[in-house]
């Protein structure tokens, strides 16, 4: 269980929610029990198996707290809110940002600045921590990337017009993924080697790794959207196209550096998986065997456990509920309540 920006999230398996007076109780599995004042709550956020009592359901009803349902693996089932909700407070004033040049270019802007900045600080982290086992030239191509994405850095804040920002999205990308093979330290027969970033259909195993999990993220980023009450569908960075979910896809920046490709990456140079893990088939596509799959997804769940200090609101937080605190945030941005929207930055 943990309380974040007045969101209460039930984590634990076989957990039981009650009402007691104007308190919910957090019964676990074990028996201990857990008070939370409701009125201090804006929402209940429950994943897998927990329960909840009619009366605790219908005192958030009237209170006005919504109760989002997910499953243990962050998929979206159900909202449940009373008879009077802001949630089309919130979404028009989604539509209306959308809509806005300004306001759309400035968010636009937040999230290429959180993407470029993560990006900048994982080929920092990887140049550190790898040290003296780097070659000359892949020491010398990360600390052209790291200079050529703190260039991209510096003309963000000049740029007004969305297109450029995609402009300056899409070379920033260009420079990380020209030095992703320097933070390879494990090449299982030169079969782990990115030459480019290759999507329909992935060419190569890294392309392959990369694809799988940046779809999980996106599912979990559109989840978490959708448990706040924003519409995944309508973003600032992404065009709108049916079907798309061009907000989840703009919030999943923030997160491809430093949870997706650092996961793919430590899969690799850990020897979690092998080369022998892919199969190419006749149109050149790459794809993970049942094996590997399985790996990938175990290592996924596990890295979701673990905790990192959230810079803005500087507590500790599971990196499975990154995308619930994120979506928060912007919820309050786009209402109002914060001047603007911090991205998550790695540190």
């Amino acid at each position: 269980m943990r309380k974040l920006l007045n969101t209460l999230y039930v984590t634990s398996q076989g957990s039981y929610v009650s009402k007691d007076g104007a308190c919910l109780v957090v019964k676990a599995d074990d028996g201990r029990k857990t008070h939370v004042p409701a009125g201090a709550l804006e929402s209940v956020v429950l994943f897998g198996q927990v329960g909840t009592s009619p009366f605790a359901l219908g005192h958030c009803a009237d209170a006005g707290i919504c109760l989002a349902y997910f499953t243990e693996y962050g998929r979206f089932l159900a909202r449940l809110e009373g008879p009077v909700s802001g949630n089309v407070l919130l979404r028009r004033a989604q539509y209306r940002a959308a809509d806005a040049a300004e306001r759309q270019a400035d968010l636009a802007r937040f999230v290429v600045t959180g993407k470029v900045a993560n990006q900048r600080t994982v080929l920092r982290r990887a140049r550190r921590d790898h040290g003296d086992a780097l070659t000359e030239p892949d020491r010398a191509r990360l600390d052209d990337a790291v200079d050529r994405l703190g260039r991209v850095l510096t003309a963000l804040p000049r740029e007004t017009d969305v297109d450029a920002l995609r402009g300056l999205e899409g070379e920033a990308a260009q420079v990380y993924f020209s030095a992703f093979d320097a933070m390879v330290r494990h090449d299982d027969a030169g079969r782990f080697a990115l030459t480019r970033r290759s999507r329909r259909p992935p060419r190569d195993p890294i392309n392959s790794l990369l694809s799988f999990v940046y779809a999980l993220l996106t599912h979990d980023v559109r989840g978490a959207l959708e448990g706040v009450g924003l519409d995944p569908q309508v973003g600032f960075l992404h065009r709108e196209r049916p079907g798309r979910p061009s907000l989840a896809l703009d919030l999943v920046e923030e997160f491809r550096a430093v949870f997706a490709d650092r996961l793919v990456l430590s899969l690799i140079n850990r020897r979690q998986v092998s080369g022998d893990g892919f199969v190419t088939d006749a149109a050149g596509s790459v794809t993970m065997t049942d094996e590997t799959r399985k790996a990938v997804l175990t290592a996924y769940q596990a890295r979701k456990k673990e905790e990192i200090m959230h810079p803005f609101l500087e507590e500790t937080v599971p990196v499975g509920l990154l995308a619930h605190v994120q979506a928060r945030i912007l919820a309050r941005h786009l209402r109002g309540d914060l001047d603007g929207y911090p991205p998550f930055l790695w540190r």
